[in-house]
């Protein structure tokens, strides 16, 4: 990973950025975080948050972050706010009938996680998903070690799902989607951008193992400082890092863009 004061700034047109322990830090969103995004959206860059959270938070997210859409779920969704039509849009990446029916198996994955891994349990904000079961390991509860992670990443692909890890949670969902498919939908669809041929003017940023794909795809990919915390299990590294963590990190990364024009 190279130092942060090596990303070539000129040309970014848009920053795409993990939120938990990218953009907040110890779980907060701070006036430093959020003032860096409203300086860049003043500076005319396009911010999609793509994010492991809810669909209940994304709805939030897309209606009053100064953002132009969010990916939630791990990729399962796109959400954006059109202010013109003064409606939020919303695209999924499986059908309503499918998504419920896929529901009801994840309680039941769930459970036998909860028992077969002690310590951990339903993430907080579970209620508020529509696609994924999330699995906390170190956010509302005493803190597992990463093997403990990594067991229940292991029992949820025994059961059929696709696994990460995140800084906070573990995340199963069913189909091969991830955050970067997702990200290439919603840049098509709501921007006209082929990422293969631009993907030079997009920045990614995030700093854990499901953050993997984006890292490896996009050539200004970033970490902030707390990325370190993975290297063992990184299975692509950014090509970048910061000097700061967390949204320290992120308010560095935003100083660097805004400089280089």
């Amino acid at each position: 990973m190279r130092p942060l004061t090596e990303l070539d700034a000129r040309g970014i047109r848009g920053v795409l950025f993990d939120i938990d322990d990218t953009l907040t830090t110890h779980g907060k969103l701070t006036a430093q975080a959020y003032g860096a995004l409203e300086q860049l959206k003043r500076a005319g860059k396009s911010l999609v948050p793509v994010t492991g959270r809810p669909a209940g938070w994304c709805d939030h997210i897309a209606r009053m972050w100064p953002v132009d859409a969010v990916v939630g779920e791990n990729g399962a969704f796109y959400f954006w706010y059109d202010a013109h039509a003064g409606r939020l849009g919303r695209r999924y990446q499986d059908p309503p009938a499918l998504r419920t029916e896929q529901r009801a198996r994840l309680e039941t994955i769930a459970r036998s996680i909860i028992e077969a891994v002690p310590g951990c349990a339903l993430a907080a904000d579970q209620a508020y998903r529509e696609t994924d079961l999330a699995i906390d390991y170190c956010e509302d509860v005493p803190a597992l070690p990463l093997d403990a992670a990594e067991r229940i990443a292991a029992r949820m692909r025994e059961a059929g799902l696709t696994a990460k890890i995140s800084s906070i949670h573990v995340n199963g969902w069913f189909g091969a989607y991830d955050k970067l498919a997702m990200c290439r939908s919603l840049l098509t669809e709501r921007f006209g951008v082929d990422l293969d041929a631009d993907n030079r003017a997009w920045v990614f940023v995030g700093d854990s193992p499901n953050d993997a794909p984006t890292f490896g795809f996009f050539e200004n990919s970033v970490g902030v400082a707390n990325v370190t915390r993975f290297a063992d299990s990184l299975v692509v590294a950014p090509k970048f890092i910061t000097r700061a963590a967390a949204g320290e990190g992120f308010a560095e990364l935003a100083a660097h863009l805004l400089k280089g024009g």
